[in-house]
């Protein structure tokens, strides 16, 4: 029996998805919400370490599973290797409801100006593709507002001196700091920074009908045990559900985008969970399948019309895929600075984010969440020992005593970073698996070295006695802030879509994940993915009440 036409599908039900989804459906639109995964729950997963999204060593609990999935890396050599989703090279995002709002530390940034605007503040950086948002953040501040409200944000602009502008406050009052926080925002101000309290997608106080955060350790890739941090999946999908306009399809793998006589786009089809492929047809498809698998969706569903996958005309579908250059330093103490309240991150510091002299962009800066005692076995200094006695010497003697603090370089977009379609490998369901390949530029790992001598600065403030800096590798880097591959912009000779998500040359094909993002702020994207599923929804709803069917 086929599947009754709707009026939208939307693929993904993470941060954009879930979001249009909520705002179609309460506009009166019929709406299929396509979910690769099912439900997940903290009752299913506890607090095992070793089956955390952060930890990988086993299987990803959230999905997706080493069974259906795989993926090639391409390392610096461009040598090739099939990877799976508890490989970091995989870039693995999550196959849940909800996706990654489920697992996530729940950092709630708003992106800066200059973020909107990078190649006007820095001009052009050889070897990048550095280009302007066609939107501002003016733009986009209704939508981060509307983000914070109605999913939930705790934080005080007031507290951080570089806080963009905005209209309204945070609906929740921000967090209170923990034994280290303490010490270091103590630590900040005598170094002559500006700490303030993170931003957060957690309850502070009972919240749309839900707890306040109870500080367990087991936070960032767990699931909430009382259900107070903030994701799509325990806010706007239940009310995308309650409208009667969207049906959730969950475990659910959609795998080619549908081409009609006209070139028009007529639905996706997708293999249901007993491994039996479907048709759905829609008048407009919204893709927010991450920035990996929006680009191969698009790459697979190539026709006479799109040759080369739908969108790719000039070649610019899979581009540009950034991440985050993570950098800092980690400190030891000669005193207990650990008290077991949770998640951890709670003080940053904005001060490197942008107008660093001689150097191309920034980071925010923050103290680490919670290690727990696998990931711990990272936290050792160089050259330490990594089995024997002397490693559970330092297990034991320094767990209290360690803080890390961290800051997401944002790198800058290159052409040949990016997602291919591998001509080899297959997936379960018989489609080319996504290719990655790519490098960050020189002016990246220089910025990173400046910010993690900002974060060594800090510890020092602080009093550690020994301090070591990180800063990552050349390789290329997606992972849970992948972004860039199907960019917004106004020339499609050099974007994907148009400002408003749409596009170019597709009337009825709409994007909004982090593929928009033109660059990718100096912060984590969770909160602006969150934003633009507003303004993407935001521009159908209003085309639509005008009698626009995008036909």
């Amino acid at each position: 029996m086929a599947n009754k036409h709707v009026n939208a599908i939307v693929v993904g039900s993470g941060a954009g998805g879930g979001v249009v989804a909520k705002e179609l459906s309460e506009a009166g639109l019929t709406v299929v919400l396509f979910e690769r995964g099912g439900w997940a729950s903290y009752a299913e997963h506890g607090n095992d370490e070793l089956t955390a999204q952060r930890s990988f060593p086993l299987q990803c609990y959230f999905g997706p599973d080493n069974e259906r999935y795989r993926r090639v890396a391409v390392d610096q050599q461009g040598n090739e290797r099939i990877v799976y989703p508890n490989d970091w090279a995989y870039h693995n995002v999550a196959a849940c409801v909800g996706s990654g709002t489920v697992s996530y530390g729940a950092m709630a940034w708003r992106f800066m100006e200059e973020d909107f605007t990078m190649k006007s503040v820095y001009g052009h950086v050889e070897g990048s593709t550095l280009e302007d948002w066609p939107i501002t953040y003016a733009d986009l501040e209704p939508c981060y507002e509307k983000a914070e409200w109605e999913i939930g944000v705790a934080g005080d602009d007031s507290e951080n001196p570089f806080a963009p502008w905005r209209n309204k406050p945070h609906p929740m009052p921000a967090f209170g700091h923990n034994k280290e926080a303490r010490m270091l925002e103590e630590a900040a101000k005598k170094a002559g920074f500006h700490p303030f309290s993170i931003p957060m997608l957690r309850n502070s106080e009972s919240y749309g009908g839900r707890r306040a955060c109870v500080h367990v350790r087991n936070c960032v890739g767990f699931a909430c045990p009382v259900d107070a941090k903030n994701g799509t999946h325990n806010t706007v999908i239940p009310t995308a559900l309650e409208t009667g306009n969207c049906e959730l399809r969950i475990e659910s793998q959609v795998v080619e985008i549908l081409t009609g006589e006209s070139g028009r786009i007529t639905g996706v089809a997708y293999f249901d969970s007993e491994g039996r492929k479907h048709e759905q047809t829609a008048d407009i498809v919204v893709l927010a399948a991450s920035a990996t698998e929006t680009p191969r969706l698009l790459l697979n569903s190539a026709s006479r019309y799109f040759p080369e996958g739908v969108g790719n005309r000039h070649d610019w579908v899979g581009r540009n895929l950034q991440g985050h250059a993570y950098c800092g330093a980690d400190g030891l103490f000669d005193e207990d600075i650990y008290d077991d309240v949770g998640p951890g991150a709670s003080v940053a510091i904005c001060d490197f984010a942008h107008n660093n002299p001689g150097v191309i962009g920034g980071a925010m800066l923050a103290n680490d969440f919670i290690r727990l005692p696998y990931a711990f076995t990272g936290a050792h200094p160089p050259g330490s020992p990594r089995w024997g006695r002397a490693h559970k010497e330092h297990q034991k003697n320094y767990y209290r005593r360690t803080a890390a603090v961290r800051g997401p370089v944002q790198e800058m977009p290159n052409f040949e970073s990016r997602v291919q379609v591998s001509q080899d490998v297959r997936d379960h369901w018989g489609k080319p698996v996504a290719k990655i390949s790519g490098f960050k530029l020189d002016t990246d790992i220089e910025t990173c070295r400046f910010i993690a001598g900002k974060a060594q600065e800090w510890l020092e403030a602080a009093g550690a006695s020994e301090i070591w800096q990180s800063v990552p590798g050349a390789g290329v880097s997606g992972g849970q802030h992948q972004s860039g591959t199907c960019r917004m912009g106004d020339d499609p000779h050099t974007s994907v879509t148009n400002k408003y998500g749409q596009v170019h040359d597709v009337d009825n094909l709409f994007i909004a994940d982090g593929s928009l993002h033109v660059t990718n702020g100096a912060f984590n994207p969770v909160l602006t993915i969150m934003a633009l599923g507003y303004w993407v929804s935001g521009y159908i709803v209003k085309e639509w009440e005008r009698g626009n069917r995008f036909r």
